[in-house]
């Protein structure tokens, strides 16, 4: 009998299939592997082979771990989703779309009209693997949850951007006592929303459809909120009843076109040891390098000054402390002599009030009865709400009471780490006051809890699983950017063989990394100080605390009630505040004691907050939803006293009356979003002006969120980005004539000293995502008009405007009149602003008030982006002004930035930053969107503004859902370390010296410069060094250069500034160089992209490293910095263009020969060779020497054997310039694609040079700038091609080769699809290099970037949909990259590219 096997090695689970010929299933089989892929898959195999043993089968693996049981057991590995559509169209062939959910993959494969495969990027892994972390915040399993769901009665919005995000606010729920049978159906709804937005991406999901993998199969709860999420009327769901083993059936079926085995010779391969070995530049040091240091670790951490006393034998007063965190609940209770006579520790299991009063009860019970509670105090994410419930005297934040208690340890500490379940807080100590509170931000929440989660899939407890730790040999680095990419790094390491000991170890590694160099920012141990004082749940486990001693090389107390500190801190500060009655709820009102929880909304604004109260036996009402303290039902008079310029500015900007619709000529509708935020009153006063009617879209809400939801492209944009979407659906829906989203690149410049005056390049260029994606525009025939302006000069501005409302058919002299209207109504808002801060300024002075500047961008004034911070901050007693309504246009910086200055939104927070350092009354706190990658640059400086001024800087990461539970801790956190005023001023030096290059140091430096491209910088050095400089290029990017990179870059920083400043961090404090004797060299475009900021960022990186004196050249076209030792004239500029010029031939060539070479290798000793020589061959400038060496090149890369008659798959790579060129930047994306047997098609290097030549031109006919810089790209381009073109001739007679196409063929083919304004990073190149190749036959892409990369949510995944409609056999796959991401994904990913041919 002749059967085929399907084998699916998922993240969490294996599947097997055996199929007969007929194609019936006669065996299949689902298992969780926890975390051992070997021995479940041999398991499983020992099974079949019991009953197929005798058989001849064929056999395929598919799956994330398919790819090592391929290696193990030598069978041949299918794409998941290919698979999965191989089972389709076998089981079900009608179906239009395919939705399959897995362990840490979610996939999306449209079968109807152009054929397209989706998987999640690395950012929003895990769907059933975060669906059991979810389950097990609420004490229960997947299956528990979806028994829960069932009696849901409200959805809640929860994150859908990932899973930190989305536990972060499921934490928060549990805490505020929202009903878990809501909860689970709202984590559910997390998971389809994700799905969605992430792999839909702007394409609908649309006719019949069909649910497939083990979450959907087995929870059917989650079935349901697909089905009402995309809508039953219009379509039509499929779930087979096999749904969970679908992928391996596809398998199954695929296999049968192999050459059948026995099942003998598959079984011999099980036993034997595969080799497989993990990369040692993927492993740290041990945690202990012999016995004797583990024995000494032992000792020191033994001794404990704690005392303990019986709760039962003791008579007196007590004083109770209650820890209410994120995952657990602590007790403390302590006699008068501050002995420890009952604590309590656990997981409050989604149920904190409920365990609260179980504790409680226990202590009543334990308790002598002449012994009684005089003092409570409580503390933690849970406080409020605990706290009104059970009538405890105190509240007090959580970093108080942590100090309070460290000091019971150490009365002279002046540094504590905290770590809990979600949360990490480090406070430092001067004086004996807090100098300074730093909390986690989202991304680097969860690493507590992440752990325990982890150990519990293991089948371990946290202690077992940290102890285990402590056995590693070789941890596994896993990172340190957030949870989910350590999970998926952690599954990789699974994969490849990687024991439970060194996961531990490096899970341990991680999170101290992230505390240390995310959270905290540590650049020097000294820092901590000398008295450390560790404390938290996590640091129960010796693996966390020997990697602390490890990363920081300090040794620090960790108190034996580590995870008890916060309630002990409230039980001091109880016994320090009690007057001598306590009002908790004594043993009789406790045995009583229940509540109701209902739910309704708040009707006092028109926010309509859906509200959850929960009422107590007393008629007290704990209510939580309420963007304000309205909702709660509080007293306003004292609110009412302080301002709040948001609110404001909020009804300012929008407080205008649009003309009636009978009496005007069109309707317009204007999107409420982004730079609208900035210049509606310019819009509606213009538009109005000219006889039309203005049509805002609705508030922003969540229901407006959800309306575009399905056309978003990226899932790392931010939410205002995001939100544009709905607005534009609600315009739609409101049937407005046309609609006007202009694409503002530059803004009116505002202040001399700035460097530029540009918009954000997702502000700027979002309009083109919307006309991309938003199928409803062309549905209804809507036009957006989103023409790319500058509003720097108003009489072009006025014949940019002209041009591009033609349509309109209104001339010249009315335009120029309605913006002369408009111009100064703009004036007349900013100025309103400006008059009303001056007001409140004057009022608090007044009054001895107090006010929080809450920095952001105009957009943050939408109360559905800030989520009612600012009224939270009313709440707590301080008035709220904006960054803008401080700043006096008259006055500029007084101290230069680090950063280039050069966004106009920035360039405010700068400033309002000096003002706010120079007041005693004013404090600043920013806010940061996440996927703000602009603020990577903007946060540091702001925080060097402020510390340079004795000033705290705190920022808030928002996103799209509301957490003010964890916002209000931050506030209250600042609040209390200023002390009302008694905190002593401590400035901080945050200057950074620019040191300049000297003619004199040109003799003896050393000049180190980060390479991209092998070819071409190894040519360039000998005309480096022919013109005297020592220029040496760096080369290498192991994990110490990444280490390095992460640890001086803002975690927010993209992957290629990390890169760049490790290498040059890495090599200066090798030794391999006279650090006296060294200068970095580095590029600086001055454009809208943050790359323009990289000489920033590696300032900042010599400052903290102590290596400020070493100069830093910042070479720019523009002559931003002055270099007087850098001299670069004509001939040295020609003889740079033509080692490019050889570098781009030799990369064409060598890339179109080496996957159809017959002898192995022959190409690459080649191209080593000509690398070698056109060293030399470039100093000579003549064009007939050119000519002559590139002919030979041509006919040396011509005469290599091989085989052009195999049909390869030409795959293209576009993207991010460094990620681009530099294999180490994309995990060897070429060789991987070679390996997989594919040609690699690169653009060439000069591209990005000619492009940023043309821009100069697009520049002066789109965006109003001059017509001097653009002759001189034209001169530039037109001398460059009097070179290319010999190329293009000589490649035009060969028989293997194809010519570069000119620039403007390449931007004639952006213009298709986007502006030739977008100019920020790679900008319209991107496009246009993606769509030429489609067009010339190299229809695979594999479009690169930076994780978060900003101009590639624009050009990059912005344009993949249309792209694909006009070019409907184009195959393009976007990855990301970063330090923590994960190769299984991307491989994975790359795999299903390669793999779209076998669909059919």
């Amino acid at each position: 009998m002749r059967v085929h096997m399907g084998l699916d090695v998922g993240s969490t689970t294996v599947k097997l299939v055996v199929i007969n010929e007929d194609e019936e299933i006669l065996y299949s089989r689902y298992e969780r592997h926890l975390s051992d892929v070997r021995e479940t898959v041999k398991s499983i195999l020992e099974d079949a082979y019991g009953r197929f043993g005798q058989c001849q089968l064929t056999i395929m693996v598919t799956g994330s771990g398919g790819m090592f049981v391929e290696k193990y057991l030598s069978i041949d590995f299918i794409q998941e989703v290919i698979a999965g559509t191989r089972a389709i169209n076998s089981q079900l062939p009608d179906i239009d779309v395919v939705i399959e959910l897995g362990g840490e993959d979610s996939k999306i494969t449209y079968l109807s009209g152009n054929i397209d495969q989706r998987m999640n990027s690395i950012c929003a892994g895990g769907t059933g693997a975060f669906i059991d972390q979810m389950a097990s915040l609420l004490q229960t399993d997947a299956a528990g949850l979806n028994e829960l769901a069932r009696g849901y009665e409200k959805i809640y919005p929860i994150a859908s951007r990932c899973g930190v995000f989305a536990k972060t606010d499921i934490q928060a729920l549990v805490n505020q006592g929202a009903n878990q049978e809501d909860i689970a159906a709202s984590v559910f709804q997390s998971v389809v929303n994700q799905t969605i937005s992430n792999l839909a991406q702007g394409r609908p999901i649309r006719g019949n459809i069909a649910l497939l993998g083990g979450p959907i199969h087995f929870l059917d709860q989650l079935e349901e909120r697909f089905r009402d999420t995309l809508g039953e009327e219009e379509n039509k769901f499929f779930v087979p009843a096999n749904g969970q083993v679908f992928v391996a059936l596809g398998a199954a079926l695929a296999s049968k076109d192999l050459e059948a085995i026995s099942f003998n010779q598959l079984m011999e391969k099980l036993d034997e040891d595969p080799d497989i070995r993990l990369d040692r530049d993927e492993t740290l040091d041990p945690l202990f390098k012999d016995e004797k240091d583990r024995r000494d670790f032992e000792s020191f951490h033994k001794k404990d000054p704690i005392d303990y006393g019986e709760l039962k034998s003791y008579k007196g007063k007590l004083y109770l402390g209650i820890d209410a965190g994120s995952t657990t609940s602590k007790v403390v209770v302590l006699d008068e002599d501050k002995r420890i006579l009952y604590s309590h520790y656990a997981n409050n299991q989604g149920r904190p009030l409920e365990l609260m009063v179980e504790v409680l009860s226990d202590i009543y019970d334990k308790k002598n009865p002449q012994a009684e509670i005089v003092a409570s105090g409580i503390t933690g994410y849970g406080e409020d709400f605990i706290k009104k419930a059970l009538k405890v005297d105190v509240g007090e934040v959580e970093t108080i009471s942590h100090y309070r208690a460290a000091r019971y340890f150490n009365e002279d500490v002046d540094f504590i780490l905290d770590i809990g379940g979600q949360d990490m807080k480090a406070i430092h100590i001067r004086d004996g006051v807090i100098d300074s509170i730093q909390l986690n931000e989202a991304c680097s929440s969860g690493c507590g809890s992440f752990i325990e989660t982890f150990a519990k899939s293991l089948g371990l407890s946290v202690e077992e699983f940290q102890k285990r730790a402590l056995d590693s040999t070789s941890p596994v680095d896993l990172g340190s950017r957030c949870t989910v990419f350590m999970n998926s790094k952690v599954k990789q390491a699974q994969k490849e063989g990687a024991s439970v000991e060194d996961i531990a170890a490096g899970l341990c590694y991680s999170v101290i990394k992230n505390a240390i160099w995310k959270v905290i920012k540590l650049r020097d141990p000294a820092d901590l100080g000398e008295n450390i004082v560790v404390q938290g749940g996590t640091f129960y486990g010796d693996g966390i605390l020997r990697s602390f001693e490890k990363v920081t090389s300090r040794r620090p107390i960790r108190p034996s009630i580590a995870g008890l500190m916060g309630a002990m801190g409230m039980a001091l500060i109880a016994m320090e505040k009690s007057t001598g009655y306590s009002s908790i709820l004594d043993e009789k009102e406790l045995k009583s004691f229940s509540y109701r929880h209902i739910q309704t909304s708040c009707k006092k604004c028109s926010n309509q907050c859906s509200l959850n109260v929960n009422i107590f036996p007393d008629g007290e009402r704990f209510i939580t939803g309420n963007r304000c303290e309205r909702g709660a039902g509080l007293d306003l008079s004292k609110k009412d006293m302080l301002s709040n310029l948001y609110a404001y500015k909020y009804e300012r900007v929008f407080d205008y009356r649009s003309l009636e619709e009978d009496s005007a000529l069109m309707t317009v509708g204007i999107p409420r979003v982004l730079n609208i935020y900035e210049n509606y009153p310019l819009w509606h006063s213009f538009f109005t002006s000219l006889g039309y009617r203005v049509v805002l879209s609705d508030h922003s809400s969540r229901e407006v969120y959800e309306k575009g939801l399905a056309s978003i492209t990226s899932e790392t944009a931010c939410y205002p980005a995001k939100l544009s979407h709905g607005h534009i659906e609600d315009l739609i829906e409101k049937d407005v004539d046309f609609i006007f989203y202009p694409s503002v690149f530059y803004e009116k410049k505002e202040y001399k000293k700035a460097d530029n005056h540009v918009n954000c390049p997702v502000v700027t260029g979002y309009p083109e995502v919307i006309r991309n994606n938003v199928e409803g525009l062309e549905e209804k025939n809507i036009r957006l008009v989103n023409p790319f302006i500058s509003l720097e000069n108003k009489k072009k501005l006025a014949k940019r405007l002209y041009e591009e409302l033609d349509f309109l058919g209104r001339d010249k002299k009315e335009i120029r009149n309605a913006l002369d209207r408009a111009w100064e109504e703009e004036k007349r808002y900013k100025s309103d602003v400006r008059k009303k801060g001056q007001e409140v300024l004057r009022e608090i002075e007044e009054k001895g008030q107090r006010a929080i500047v809450l920095a952001g961008r105009p957009y943050h004034i939408d109360p559905e982006i800030n989520h009612g911070i600012p009224e939270l901050i009313n709440s707590l007693g301080w008035a709220v002004l904006s960054e803008d309504s401080i700043l006096d246009e008259k006055r500029d910086l007084e101290d230069k930035t680090r950063v280039l200055d050069q966004w106009v939104y920035h360039s405010r927070l700068y400033r309002a930053a000096e003002i706010v350092g120079e007041r005693d009354d004013l404090e600043l706190v920013q806010l940061n969107s996440f996927g703000c990658g602009l603020d990577a640059v903007t946060t540091d400086q702001v925080n060097d503004i402020l510390r340079s001024r004795g000033k705290i800087y705190t920022v808030l990461k928002i996103d799209e859902v509301s957490n003010l539970g964890a916002v209000k801790i931050r506030l209250r956190s600042l609040i209390q370390a200023l002390d009302d005023g008694k905190r002593p001023i401590k400035k901080v030096d945050t200057g950074i010296k620019e040191v300049a290059f000297t003619k004199e140091m040109k003799k003896d430096y050393t000049l180190l410069c980060p390479r991209m491209l092998e070819e071409h910088f190894e040519i360039m050095r000998d005309i480096l060094h022919d013109y005297g400089y020592r220029v040496e290029f760096l080369t290498e990017v192991n994990q110490d250069v990444i280490n390095a990179g992460l640890k001086y870059v803002n975690n927010d920083a993209c992957y290629p500034s990390i890169i760049t400043i490790g290498q040059m961090l890495e090599a200066i404090e090798s030794k391999r160089y006279d650090k006296d004797r060294l200068a970095l060299v580095m590029s600086q475009t001055g454009g809208a992209c943050r790359a323009s900021n990289y000489v920033g960022f590696i300032r900042k990186a010599l400052k903290d490293s102590g290596n400020d004196y070493i100069p830093l050249i910042a070479l720019s076209v523009q002559g931003i910095e002055d270099n007087p030792g850098i001299t670069v004239g004509p001939l040295m500029m020609k003889k740079l263009m033509i080692a490019c010029l050889y570098g781009d031939l030799i990369m064409r060539l060598s890339n179109r020969t080496r996957p159809y070479e017959l002898t192995k290798g022959d190409t690459d000793r080649l191209k080593d060779y000509w690398i070698a020589r056109c060293r030399k061959e470039a100093l000579t400038t003549s064009k007939k020497n050119f000519e002559l060496v590139s002919q030979e090149i041509i006919d040396d890369f011509e005469n290599i054997e091989a085989d052009f008659t195999r049909d390869l798959p030409r795959v293209g790579i576009v993207g991010e310039i460094l990620v681009k060129y530099l294999p180490a930047a994309n995990n060897h994306l070429q060789k991987t694609l070679e390996k997989e047997g594919a040609e690699v098609v690169i653009p060439d290097f000069l591209d990005f040079f000619m492009y940023c030549c043309r821009n100069q031109e697009h520049k002066c006919k789109l965006l109003s700038k001059g017509n001097i810089p653009a002759w001189g790209g034209a001169l530039a381009i037109w001398y460059i091609d009097s070179y290319r073109d010999i190329v293009r001739d000589l490649l035009k007679d060969s028989k293997r080769y194809d010519p570069p196409a000119y620039i403007k063929e390449v931007e004639n083919y952006a213009e298709d699809f986007v502006s030739l304004a977008n100019q920020y990073g790679e900008g319209w190149l991107l496009t246009g290099e993606m769509t030429e190749m489609i067009d010339n036959g190299v229809e695979n892409i594999v479009c690169i970037q930076p994780f978060g990369c900003l101009p590639n949510h624009i050009t990059g995944k912005g344009v993949i949909k249309k792209v694909k409609e006009v070019y409907p056999q184009a195959n393009i796959v976007p990855i990301d990259y970063d330090p923590g991401a994960s190769e299984v994904n991307q491989i994975n990913r790359i795999k299903l590219m390669l793999s779209k041919d076998l669909i059919n």
